[in-house]
């Protein structure tokens, strides 16, 4: 997102007692320091970012001061006055609201209903509707949102359901509002429209803390940025005297100029593909038969290839690796692999042909969160360690540990539940899935999503491992810089179909977005 797209929220904060502190805060899990002898403060009419990797301590200092979890040392101070915090109505009653990533919402509930739900206004035992949707609608007024009090949830748009999640944050008389990862499924514009509720919000002397790993949201929208590392501060500094790299620095003890960098190789031109698609083409969902969903994609990658998919939402870019791996059917075309037809009818077919796929939703798609880490990485690859009918548990826990030591998976043990990592770490954990099954061909959507810049960096190094060794990557991304700077050819979809090819000297954000929209090189030649 381009920086001049969002008004500039930040403001100086605000001179004397601070509206909130947190002091000396530490907290033990077994085997795990997450977080020691932390620090923050925010003050009145302050937009304050909290930054730091995945695994840093962001949740767990979160969840600390909404209530959720108790300190094992340290202080927090509202208004100069100490606090304790020990469940998460506690917190809310003292105007300290949190609004999380994964909405908190029912969706055949009314806005007003969710925004009340618990604390209906009623008389008599009878719930008093309308005093609550004009309770409601004072609330959208005041965020300048406008939206129906009595519409269902279900309906709304993302941005619209994130709104109801702030009205109902606002309806506890928050003092101070936590905002984690807010702008991770909005667009551009949707963005922009946030930028102006958080400078309504702190213009009206809330403090807000907004936690996000896009720099040029921290920057755009908040007044300083307080830094965590390895569960400890690691920096406080205001957005004005603050650069990108110096933050990332201070994240991950290395530079901005790590990110996205593709080694090079020398891949021939005229090398055969592993992974061939010729003319694939679906119609018709569930949703609306008459729909073209890909038309004719054909595209290939060769041993060693980072290829980048490229194009706008919608336009076919995860239907197509869906049904390349057999999670989706198609009505017409051929997949080839290693140069021979295959009849992939399920991912289990495509597992049999060498094809690994990391998802878009790792959480629903790629892990089964309530299994240990041992158990997700040998998923895909467990009839390795099957003999006789009983698995070599012995075998199966060595290849893991290999795993978490090659994949720098944080985690206290193999036995962790999958369910208690950090974003990156169970992104690890699903590429190491597929790393044991020793594949082909890995089909990537969205390998960086939701994760913080240090994993971003481990990650992609990954993958520039993965294609020295011979490994075919497809990778789909929304970010141009990470398409722009791992691929050594991007193909870019619009409408179900390849829009255009670059290749890595021609591929630029403009070429990309030209051929996404429907102005590229193709259009200009017509």
């Amino acid at each position: 997102m381009a920086q001049d797209q969002v008004a500039a929220a930040a403001r100086p904060a605000a001179d004397g007692e601070p509206l909130l502190r947190m002091a000396g805060i530490t907290k033990l899990f077994p085997g795990v320091v997450a977080l020691r002898d932390v620090s923050l403060e925010v003050f009145p009419g302050e937009c304050l970012a909290l930054v730091g990797e995945n695994g840093a301590g962001k949740s767990t200092l979160m969840k600390i001061l909404s209530g959720v979890y108790a300190p094992d040392a340290g202080e927090i101070f509202l208004n100069g006055e100490p606090v304790a915090l020990s469940r998460p109505r506690q917190a809310q009653d003292l105007g300290i609201s949190i609004i999380y990533q994964e909405f908190n919402l029912m969706p055949n509930l009314t806005v007003a209903e969710n925004v009340f739900v618990g604390r209906e206004p009623n008389a008599g035992g009878f719930v008093r509707a309308a005093e609550m949707e004009r309770r409601t609608g004072e609330l959208l007024d005041q965020l300048g949102v406008s939206l129906r009090s009595d519409a269902v949830v279900r309906d709304l748009s993302v941005a619209e359901q994130q709104m109801v999640e702030i009205a109902k944050a606002l309806s506890y008389d928050a003092r101070i509002v936590i905002m984690d990862e807010p702008t991770s499924a909005l667009t551009d514009t949707e963005v922009a429209a946030l930028a102006g509720i958080v400078r309504g919000l702190t213009a009206g002397g809330l403090g807000v803390i907004f936690i996000s790993h896009r720099l040029e949201e921290v920057f755009a929208m908040c007044d300083r940025v307080t830094v965590l590392r390895d569960g400890q501060n690691a920096g406080d500094v205001a957005t004005a005297a603050a650069t990108p790299g110096g933050i990332v620095r201070m994240m991950v003890g290395r530079n901005l100029s790590d990110l996205f960098q593709k080694d090079s190789t020398e891949t021939a031109a005229d090398a055969p593909f592993v992974l061939e698609v010729r003319c694939l083409s679906r119609a018709g969902s569930r949703y609306d038969a008459s729909a073209i969903v890909l038309r004719d994609v054909s595209f290939g990658v060769r041993a060693g290839e980072i290829v980048g998919l490229a194009g706008l939402v919608g336009s076919g870019r995860t239907e197509v690796v869906r049904a390349i791996f057999g999670a989706d059917p198609f009505d017409a075309g051929q997949v080839l692999i290693e140069g021979r037809p295959v009849d992939i009818r399920s991912p289990r077919d495509a597992i049999r042909r060498g094809l690994g796929l990391v998802p878009e939703d790792r959480k629903a798609q790629g892990l089964v969160l309530g299994l240990a880490v041992r158990d997700n990485i040998s998923l895909a690859s467990l009839a390795q360690f099957v003999r006789a009918g009983f698995v070599r548990l012995g075998e199966e826990k060595r290849r893991a540990e290999g795993f978490v030591r090659a994949l720098r998976i944080r985690t206290p043990g193999l036995e962790q539940k999958v369910v208690n990592l950090s974003g990156g770490n169970q992104q690890k954990v699903v590429i190491a899935k597929w790393l044991a099954l020793r594949p082909k061909v890995l089909i990537v959507d969205e390998p960086t999503r939701g994760i913080d810049i240090g994993a971003k960096a481990e990650v992609h190094h990954l993958m520039n491992d993965l294609a020295r060794q011979g490994v075919a990557i497809l990778m789909i991304s929304s970010e141009l810089p990470e398409i722009l700077g791992m691929s050594d050819r991007v193909l870019v979809m619009r409408q179900g179909r390849i829009a255009g090819e670059l290749g890595r000297a021609e591929a630029t954000q403009e070429a990309i977005m030209g051929l996404a929209t429907g102005v590229g090189r193709e259009e200009q030649a017509a």
